[in-house]
């Protein structure tokens, strides 16, 4: 007589255990985590978001004297709600005269010194741009004369649409993105 071994079938029905079902859903979590984050980051290095260039009006062509400059403020159209009264902000403007006679040419300076951005002030007396923060000094034309600015005030990109004098949008300059025109 043969003794047969006692099989038991094994339920292929079980559902897993706690410690699997936990740790397929930290995977799932950490996947979702990595797309939220990873995505915006790509797309940055990528530089696949870019801001609209918006034009701010300054006001009439003819509004600008020959060579005066003149600071001139504007509700900046890039700010964010917890700007405050600092999206107000303003430019250097000088009309250095007729280029062609339908178009003239116009200096437009950041108001921002380029050592820690404190604003600049004018002075037609000595024709000098002067920063009170630390001391740094600027041309008419915004080339750096004396004191720890790295460079001179950076120049903002202009245009004439019909009659009004545009600049583009400014934001805080940087030696990467001098709002100076590359092309």
């Amino acid at each position: 007589m043969q003794i047969e071994p006692h099989t038991s079938p094994i339920p292929t029905d079980v559902p897993p255990g706690r410690r699997t079902f936990l740790s397929r859903v930290t995977y799932a979590l950490g996947a979702v985590a990595a797309a939220v984050l990873g995505i915006p980051c790509v797309g940055f290095f990528l530089g696949s978001r870019k801001p609209p260039i918006q034009w701010v009006g300054l006001g009439p062509v003819k509004d600008f004297l020959i060579d005066e400059t003149r600071m001139v403020m504007f509700d900046n159209p890039l700010r964010q709600p917890w700007d405050g009264v600092t999206a107000q902000t303003g430019v250097y403007v000088r009309n250095q005269g007729p280029e062609r006679p339908e178009q003239e040419r116009f200096l437009v300076l950041a108001v921002n010194c380029a050592h820690l951005g404190c604003p600049v002030s004018w002075f037609p007396q000595s024709g000098l741009f002067m920063c009170p923060c630390h001391g740094g000094v600027y041309y008419a034309n915004g080339q750096r004369a004396s004191g720890p600015p790295p460079r001179g005030l950076f120049h903002c990109v202009w245009r004439v649409k019909g009659e009004q004098l545009e600049v583009q949008a400014p934001h805080y300059p940087t030696l990467q993105d001098t709002l100076e025109k590359t092309a």
